[in-house]
């Protein structure tokens, strides 16, 4: 497996896919894609009973990358009203064994959508979750309008998308968010027992019960990101999301004029 921003392994039945990018780990369409080919892979790999989804620097993943370029493919698939970042991001819903997500520092837009894939998460009190659009005038993408409410149910995932406010390691296992809460250092080994003691079990049960608990989440996925996406390419064109960029780059509350 050839990723130049993965890392991926598989021992004692377990696979661990680390993304590289430190410190921020920004993402972008290419690095999901990888990640969806990647799981896809490790889906195929009768050795692989639980994943690991780790990040190698200061931050799970701090959100987009809204510095890159995007290639003349990518936008000539927008232009069609398609987003090929979503594409992607519906095949790791299409996952078929359970993923552990390691979360230190922040998970922010997207990133918190990528962490909120995850079967489980395991968390350090330093873990940061925002799901922060509105502060960027944009609305919430990666499938999270579907996906947090299901975990945190509907009135907190509101108080998160209304407010843009993060939450941290401890409020996250208050919440149902994270599944344990350990130290920093303790955060890969954590998510490596559980992962373990997941990948102990029979492996036809572990995917017969995934496959029922999980059923039709990819097409309801892919129905949030379709009414994300036509969302967040209307509010791209005003004002306000222009000055929600800078305002967060510049790290000052926006001056919105509702345009």
């Amino acid at each position: 497996m050839g990723y130049p921003d993965l890392e991926v392994a598989c021992d004692d039945h377990v696979g661990t896919v680390e993304i590289q990018r430190p410190p921020n780990n920004f993402f972008d369409v290419d690095l999901i894609t990888d990640l969806a080919a990647v799981f896809e892979e490790l889906d195929a790999d009768d050795d692989c009973r639980a994943v690991v989804l780790c990040s190698q620097g200061k931050h799970f993943c701090a959100g987009n990358n809204f510095a890159r370029t995007r290639s003349e493919s990518e936008q000539r698939a927008r232009a069609e009203g398609r987003n090929p970042l979503y594409s992607a991001a519906v095949r790791l819903f299409d996952a078929k064994k359970p993923v552990i997500a390691a979360v230190q520092g922040a998970a922010v837009g997207g990133g918190f959508g990528l962490a909120v894939m995850a079967d489980f998460r395991v968390v350090c009190p330093e873990a940061r979750f925002t799901a922060n659009f509105v502060k960027l005038g944009f609305h919430p993408g990666f499938g999270l309008t579907h996906t947090l409410p299901r975990i945190v149910g509907q009135q907190k995932a509101n108080l998160m998308f209304l407010t843009g406010r993060r939450i941290n390691g401890e409020t996250a296992l208050e919440w149902g968010l994270a599944d344990v809460l350990t130290t920093q250092d303790k955060l890969r080994a954590e998510a490596q027992a559980l992962a373990a003691e997941i990948a102990e079990n029979a492996p036809l049960a572990l995917k017969s019960v995934r496959a029922t608990t999980h059923d039709g989440l990819a097409a309801r996925v892919q129905a949030a990101t379709d009414h994300e996406n036509a969302e967040q390419a209307r509010l791209s064109q005003t004002e306000d999301h222009k000055e929600g960029i800078r305002a967060v780059a510049e790290r000052r509350a926006g001056n919105f004029v509702g345009r």
